[in-house]
């Protein structure tokens, strides 16, 4: 299990042999459906080093070797969680959030008057950034929702990005990331040196533990999926199937959000783009079946 030294801007770090390498790269792709192109493998010294000298370990080949040793087990899902992603910051993209406060909520809102209830779904949550900033419009835009049952679910992968988003605690640098200050003085109050949201802000959140890579739990119809910067991480096959899969929950009304970067076109059939050029998202092209 050789593991070789190179350098990355002048910093000496680990190559993988290609066994070890093949290896990984399968074991992620069948448990979370995350893609890593060899010329990306920088990403796994850079994540999983920490994992490896937390162990006392050699080289990322005898942590790679316990993987394949190993019953599955914890050491398994933090080393696929070390490799998740969790970029995210208050109204990323902004255009989105605009687009959902101006043009998605009116109509939503006006066509379940009748049920007054309303089901969201950040289906990445990574830290909980995505799911206050929903919170933040429905409070400030539409006090009216207020005697209604709005519930808004996040789910992520990680154990530690669920544990974050019910705690609703965020450091300095995280609240100067896409958060106005007017919005930060309103919904936040200080605790020592970070921001905790206030209570009112957490009504209706739920958050669980949820690998969209693999089987689905039973979800109750969504009017509103944000499934933003996700899909760039999996293959075509993968997309297909999560897509497909959020057609069976998705309201025949609903709203579907993904990343600027994102599409169904040549992935899904089930959808059609709505939006302008700034901004879009995406309806079902007929009534689905909401069968889990």
């Amino acid at each position: 299990m050789v593991l070789e030294e190179y350098f990355e801007d002048g910093v000496a770090m680990n190559r993988l042999s290609e066994t070890d390498f093949a290896y990984f790269s399968r074991f992620l792709k069948e448990n979370s459906e995350i893609v890593v192109a060899i010329d990306k493998e920088y990403l796994i010294d850079t994540r999983l080093s920490p994992i490896q000298k937390k162990l006392g370990l050699a080289s990322l080949g005898d942590l790679i070797n316990r993987l394949r040793h190993e019953p599955f087990g914890a050491l398994h899902n933090e080393v696929i969680e070390a490799m998740t992603t969790n970029e995210t910051y208050f109204f990323r993209d902004v255009k989105p959030f605009e687009a959902l406060r101006n043009e998605v909520l009116p109509e939503l809102i006006k066509a379940r008057a009748s049920s007054r209830s309303l089901s969201i779904w950040s289906a990445a949550c990574s830290s909980g950034q995505e799911a206050y900033s929903i919170q933040m419009i429905l409070k400030d835009s539409f006090p009216n929702l207020a005697n209604w049952n709005t519930r808004l679910l996040c789910t992520d992968l990680s154990q530690e990005m669920v544990s974050r988003t019910l705690q609703g605690r965020f450091t300095q640098l995280e609240v100067n990331r896409g958060l106005p200050a007017q919005m930060l003085i309103k919904h936040f109050q200080k605790v020592e040196n970070d921001w905790q949201v206030k209570p009112d802000l957490k009504v209706g959140i739920e958050a669980k533990v949820m690998n969209l890579a693999k089987p689905w739990p039973t979800l109750p119809v969504m009017d509103i999926v944000f499934l933003r910067n996700v899909l760039i991480y999996f293959d075509l096959e993968a997309k297909s199937q999560i897509l497909g899969r959020v057609a069976k929950v998705l309201a025949p009304d609903g709203i579907l959000f993904l990343g600027g970067s994102e599409t169904t076109i040549n992935i899904s059939n089930d959808y059609e783009r709505r939006g302008n050029s700034e901004t879009s998202y995406y309806v079902l092209k007929t009534a689905k079946s909401h069968s889990a």
